[in-house]
């Protein structure tokens, strides 16, 4: 048996192109994710990776194959991703690729029939489902970008991000993939317009600081959505978008405190230094208390118990707390708005502190953590 690696050989043809890229650049950027050598050689004999240029479909499904030698994926019966061992297999998986036909049972190759297939957990995206694959034509370009979009979408999240955002960074993500925007380049204009709500709230400007913070939150998610569906992640991308997101919401809290004094509602100082000490230090406790989780677990605490990822969706941070504070400036105060950050910064804080101990009682009995998503 040869041990080589599998490299990746694309099979066909087709001009058909997604999010803006070819589906040979799709599947090159892919590869290099991988560490897989893309080769044009359809008839070598080396063990190889065969991608049929038919089809679209989630990267996990070419890393799930990279693993499984004498495995193929089907779509309708036709081979997608064929894990070849050996030159009788490429040429015989080649022939159908290339013809059209359904894969043949007689190969000695285990065929995987997408639509048979388990879901799957992504950690990184805290969600349980079954990854994506399309045939790759003009007519289904937009149901392949949608589902492509989504895929890349976290399944546990805050209340906007899970049910506001999606449709408006759907659009947005399209008209950056389009012009050729990069994910970085969205990155540094989201943070552009966090600091100017920074500014703006600390004017007292909160109508405006939120129309700020609002298109920053969108791009928030438009950025690593845009990375994850033209394959272009990367180390400082993800250093970018979670640097700016772990630091600036205790300046958006300081800065809307100081902003009560323009408005004409200040607190006295001794509520507010309360108020900020609780919100800043419920902040970074429930970030610690997070990080813990994951140490000692291996897991988000917001996927433990389907309890957990419920809290998630209104567990205080930046996005539910904007909601409080959108609904304290519909009634002009912006002042009980932020008091009521603070409550729910420390109840946030107590329930995952009590969850993190509940955790550790419960591995002292030797039961093993679990993620509810499976």
């Amino acid at each position: 048996m040869n041990s080589h690696p599998p490299e990746l050989v694309l099979v066909g043809s087709n001009a058909t192109r997604l999010w803006g890229l070819s589906v040979d650049e799709r599947a090159r950027r892919m590869a290099d994710k991988l560490g897989i050598h893309v080769s044009q050689d359809v008839h070598g004999v080396d063990p190889a990776l065969l991608v049929s240029r038919d089809f679209v479909f989630d990267p996990v499904w070419l890393k799930e194959l990279a693993g499984r030698p004498g495995q193929v994926l089907t779509k309708d019966g036709r081979a997608v991703i064929a894990h070849c061992r050996d030159a009788a297999e490429r040429r015989l998986v080649a022939e159908a690729m290339q013809g059209g036909e359904r894969s043949r049972t007689d190969t000695g190759m285990t065929l995987v029939a997408h639509e048979q297939a388990d879901a799957k957990v992504n950690d990184e995206l805290r969600k349980r489902e079954q990854p994506f694959l399309l045939r790759l034509e003009p007519g289904t370009v937009r149901a392949a970008e949608r589902a492509s979009y989504f895929g890349a979408y976290k399944g546990v999240a805050d209340l906007l991000t899970k049910y506001l955002w999606p449709e408006w960074a759907l659009v947005l993500t399209r008209l950056a993939a389009g012009l050729g925007v990069s994910p970085n380049v969205v990155s540094l204009i989201g943070a552009l317009l966090c600091v100017i709500a920074t500014i703006l709230f600390w004017l007292g400007q909160y109508w405006a600081g939120m129309a700020a913070g609002l298109g920053f939150m969108v791009l928030d998610t438009v950025d690593g959505k845009l990375a994850r569906v033209t394959v272009t992640a990367s180390k400082l991308g993800e250093l970018l978008d979670h640097g700016v997101d772990l630091i600036h919401p205790p300046f958006w809290w300081w800065a809307w405190a100081v902003g009560l004094s323009a408005y004409g509602l200040p607190l006295d100082p001794q509520t507010q230094w309360a108020v900020l000490a609780v919100i800043i230090i419920g902040y970074v406790v429930q970030r610690m208390i997070e990080g813990a989780f994951i140490a000692l677990f291996g897991m988000h605490i917001h996927v433990w118990r389907k309890l957990d990822s419920r809290f998630r969706l209104i567990t205080a941070r930046r996005n539910p707390n904007m909601v409080i504070l959108f609904a304290s400036m519909l009634v002009g105060r912006p002042d009980l708005g932020l008091i009521a950050v603070a409550w729910c910064t420390g109840l946030s804080c107590l329930f995952h502190l009590v969850r993190l101990f509940q955790a550790m009682l419960v591995r002292a009995r030797r039961t093993a953590i679990q993620s509810w998503l499976g």
